[in-house]
């Protein structure tokens, strides 16, 4: 700092808390001097001066930057090849709470060796040049680079401070997160986080200021914080796991959009209405609710689940932004047990409510539940029979009733799933899955508001599950509500290709807004790959063809359908089923008279048969007749060959 002092706007009595040091009538503030209220001495003044040696071996070579809690000086280690460290001193030397709060910093720091927080090499001790008393200095790994909030403070193309993308923002956390749950680890509550606190060096950041960690037992020690992203219990109940985390929250908030942090939204969030980025990514609007919940109880209870939620988030909003599917395993769900919505006999029809129960994941069994090992053998075991050994074990763990709940479930006894899901939320405390057995239990008895309430809230609660999602896109579709599932269904698909149910869905709704190619083009999508890529493959060519008005068709539609079906590896009736469908679109087409046909180009043709009604009732009887020898049923037969006589063309034999 070339001129190192404290803004006079930050200048307050250590001991009362009155502004001190203000300028008045155009002139300046001292930066020493006694306070008027209560005649405690103060000082903003740099007590090291360039080329100072503290402790015998640290060469002062001038001031990097000032805080709270202290005075922030660069310096050249002579006993250990030069090297550049930092030095933390106290702001004001007569702030008792300050002096205790750099003890513990060092008491504490002696334990903490993690990469992503800044190294603590030494404490030692160096006069003060007012009065000779010993000041402590803590001598700390020197960090280049600059601060999440440097980095946010960088003006856009209107000149103001740019927002971070929130993928960048999002990464910065996943990497401060293991650090602070390190901490957390270790006995120890960080406190005071905030972007001013947090360096980017190179391809790493680094918790840089530990000065008001104090452990997480201990109610004496003055505990620092920032208006705006401390949580507001903390100045009646003091710190937790919970309100560090409330700090990380709060503080992507402020890296990715704007809004009056430390005043108006002082401890709550402005709403997607107010702000284009929540409205988009809205998982990660949900993920900052609930991190900063009002309860404390309510908020990520670590932050290893913190991490599992935002890193879903951000392949989430990864793959919005660029396209690119970011798939990942879920520690808590398990993948689809069975695709729904891909019978290509009913397709678009959306699935009934009991195959999407059967079909959707079922949450992970607690490994430290006393239950888990005997859960898992009993995997293949015929429901039937798993009621009666689950109802014979003397211990009913969580994991034992919420398995009841599902066997239930999978056996139709809706009421007898409900009485045990009910019980466990009396008696146990709040816990996510039984909102989902709720849902599921809701979709099977055909209530799908009641459903969608119970899936909201798991969406809530785990913003970076896919399953939440997928369960509120069926929902939705099934309410009639075509927005909010294509936006579910939309999410989940782009996100991960596996998830071949929300393909479908999304394919669907699409369909039933009309807008045939971008069903179209999501059944493409499906990766060859997938157990369902021919069922895709045949619901695009019924998407091109079925319930069309012949006044929508194209010839391109036509033509790509049919190329479609000759491409595919079919069996003789299915094949034949789907060339009639298409040869019906292109006879209803040509009769109406050929709308949209091209009038240049190569002359085009369907399954073999030219683009008109004489070739396609001859492709149409071709087909009946094939359909009629595959019969096995006499009169299916006959009725087959007369729909072949009825479209046969005229001929003199």
């Amino acid at each position: 700092m070339a001129n190192p002092e404290v803004a006079e706007r930050r200048r307050f009595c250590s001991q009362c808390g009155s502004p001190v040091g203000r300028g008045t009538d155009g002139q300046p503030g001292r930066t020493e001097g006694v306070c008027e209220r209560c005649g405690t001495p103060f000082s903003f003044t740099p007590k090291l001066s360039p080329g100072e040696l503290v402790g015998g071996q640290y060469e002062v070579l001038g001031c990097l930057a000032y805080g709270g809690l202290g005075w922030i000086y660069l310096a050249r280690d002579r006993n250990v090849n030069d090297r550049w460290v930092v030095l933390k001193g106290l702001l004001d030397s007569g702030d008792t709470a300050a002096m205790e709060a750099a003890v513990s910093e060092r008491r504490f720091l002696a334990e903490v060796e993690h990469p992503n927080i800044v190294k603590i090499y030494n404490f030692v001790q160096h006069p003060d040049p007012r009065d000779g008393t010993m000041v402590g200095y803590i001598v700390m790994e020197y960090v280049g680079g600059q601060t999440l909030k440097e980095l946010r403070s960088r003006p856009g193309p209107d000149g103001r401070p740019q927002p971070l993308p929130v993928a960048q923002a999002i990464a910065y956390a996943l990497e401060v997160l293991p650090a602070m749950g390190y901490l957390h680890g270790l006995g120890l509550l960080y406190c005071d986080f905030k972007p001013d606190n947090v360096i980017q060096s190179e391809e790493q950041v680094k918790l840089i200021d530990l000065g008001a960690v104090h452990r997480i037992n201990d109610w004496e020690s003055a505990t620092y914080k920032t208006d705006g992203y401390c949580a507001p219990e903390v100045v009646t109940t003091g710190p937790s796991v919970t309100s560090d985390l409330y700090t990380i929250a709060r503080s992507l908030a402020v890296l990715t959009f704007d809004f009056d942090y430390s005043k108006a939204y002082k401890t709550q969030l402005p709403n997607p209405t107010q702000v284009p980025l929540l409205a988009r990514h809205d998982s990660y609007y949900r993920l900052l609710l609930r991190a900063t919940d009002p309860q404390p109880a309510k908020r990520f209870r670590s932050a290893q689940e913190m991490v599992d939620q935002l890193t879903g988030v951000l392949r989430e909003v990864l793959a919005v932004e660029d396209g690119q599917p970011r798939p990942g395993v879920s520690t808590l769900f398990s993948p689809e047990r069975h695709a729904f919505g891909t019978d290509t006999d009913t397709w678009p029809a959306a699935p009934a409510p009991a195959e999407v129960v059967a079909g959707m994941a079922v949450p992970q069994v607690d490994p430290a539940d006393p239950a888990a090992g005997f859960l898992a053998t009993a995997a293949s075991t015929d429901p039937a029979d798993l009621i009666g050994m689950l109802s014979a074990i003397p211990t009913r763990t969580v994991e034992v009733r919420l398995r009841l709940a599902r066997t239930r479930i999978e056996l139709n006894d809706l009421q007898g799933a409900i009485n045990d899901l009910n019980e466990l939320a009396r008696t146990e405390p709040p816990d996510w899955r039984v909102h989902w057995y709720w849902g599921l239990v809701a979709l099977a008895r055909n209530q799908p508001r009641h459903a969608r309430t119970s899936f909201d809230t798991v969406y809530s609660l785990l913003p970076g599950e896919a399953a939440p999602k997928l369960a509120l896109a069926v929902t939705e579709e099934h309410l009639g509500n075509r927005p909010a599932a294509t936006r579910y269904y939309d999410l989940v698909w782009r996100t991960d290709r596996s998830a071949v149910s929300a393909a479908f869905g999304l394919a669907r709704v699409r369909l039933s807004q009309g807008d045939r190619a971008g069903a179209v083009a999501v059944l493409e999508s499906v990766p060859d790959s997938s157990s369902q890529y021919l069922p895709a493959q045949l619901a695009a060519i019924r998407a091109l063809t079925r319930d069309r008005d012949p006044a929508e068709l194209t010839e391109d539609d036509l033509v790509k359908a049919a190329d479609r079906l000759e491409s595919l590896t079919l069996e003789a009736e299915r094949r034949t089923r789907l060339a009639i469908e298409v040869l019906n679109a292109a006879r209803a087409w040509v009769l109406a008279g050929r709308p949209g046909a091209s009038r240049s180009g190569p002359r085009k043709d369907v399954l073999g048969c030219a683009l008109t009604d004489r070739d396609l009732c001859g492709g149409l009887e071709r087909a009946y007749r094939t359909l009629a020898r595959l019969a096995e049923d006499p009169d299916r037969r006959t009725a087959l060959v007369d729909r072949a006589n009825a479209v046969r063309p005229l001929t003199w034999v």
